[in-house]
């Protein structure tokens, strides 16, 4: 088997990566649960090679998220659910029917704002039709954050859940009353910690996590971009622990905490290159 420009080629190479006895042994153990978090994954690497501006990477990263759709695909083509194909088909024909103005009989000058008036109503539609394709049992409640995806990563779906809530009133009127409530779930983290209950500290972590995204809402920075820029700070201060340590012939395996705790104040005085 030789690579290809051609997308047979890659669905091939999956097929035979998930035939039972001759294909590979973990490809064969996986299924869409276990493969969703690789999906998850490679999308952000998309998005990083975006932001880094680097278009060869962002070739590569294409290729992996591509790898990902021909898997589930694969996956769902040995259930009989659907094949590769059935997926090309759905969304050329979704992508048809949401651009009106471009393959129908829409005359006239289309602005950006009808186009996303006309998305946003044709998705509704789809939706409704799904819906009642489901028998009665199964039709979920029509409730106001039932628009607010379950697939999205966790930090985006709780900015998006506070939005919607807060559309109807549901919602902090003071970024210092969401502060106070910070304060409050930091407490009750405390108390899980005494009392040594596991999942209860899960839990109230998880409220820790949904109260600093509502602050993060409140004072106007997206949480997704205030933790990357966390992270990267993070990271360029812990690389100047690394050099300094380094100069002086030294690892990190042999500093103590307290000599890495001082070149980290020592990072943030100087606020190494890159930082604000």
């Amino acid at each position: 088997m030789k690579p290809s420009r051609d997308i047979s080629g890659l669905i091939e190479v999956m097929a035979a990566l998930r035939t039972p006895v001759t294909g590979c042994p973990w490809d064969l153990e996986q299924n869409f649960a276990t493969i969703a978090p690789y999906t998850i994954e490679e999308a952000y690497e998309v998005a990083e090679a975006i932001a880094r501006g680097d278009l060869d990477d962002l070739k590569d990263e294409l290729g992996d998220l591509l790898l990902q759709v021909v898997y589930h695909a694969r996956m769902a083509e040995e259930q009989n659910a659907f094949a590769f194909g059935d997926v090309v088909e759905a969304v050329t024909r979704k992508m048809i029917r949401r651009h009106p103005h471009v393959f129908g009989d829409e005359n006239g000058v289309v602005t950006s704002g009808h186009v996303a008036e006309n998305w946003d109503r044709i998705k509704a539609e789809e939706k409704a039709e799904r819906a009642a394709r489901r028998p009665p049992e199964e039709r979920e409640h029509a409730s106001l954050l039932s628009s607010v995806k379950a697939g999205l990563p966790a930090l985006a779906r709780a900015l998006d859940l506070q939005r919607k809530a807060s559309t109807v009133g549901f919602d902090w009127n003071d970024p210092r009353a969401v502060l106070n409530k910070i304060r409050e779930e930091a407490d009750e983290i405390e108390a899980a910690l005494d009392a040594g209950d596991k999942a209860h500290l899960a839990e109230e972590t998880g409220d820790l996590l949904f109260a600093v995204v509502n602050l993060a809402r409140h004072a106007d920075a997206n949480p997704e971009m205030a933790l990357r820029g966390a992270n990267a700070k993070f990271e360029k201060r812990f690389a100047h622990i690394e050099r300094a340590l380094a100069a002086k012939g030294r690892s990190l395996e042999d500093a103590t905490l307290e000599e890495m705790d001082a070149l980290w104040d020592e990072a943030k005085g100087e606020k190494v290159s890159g930082e604000r």
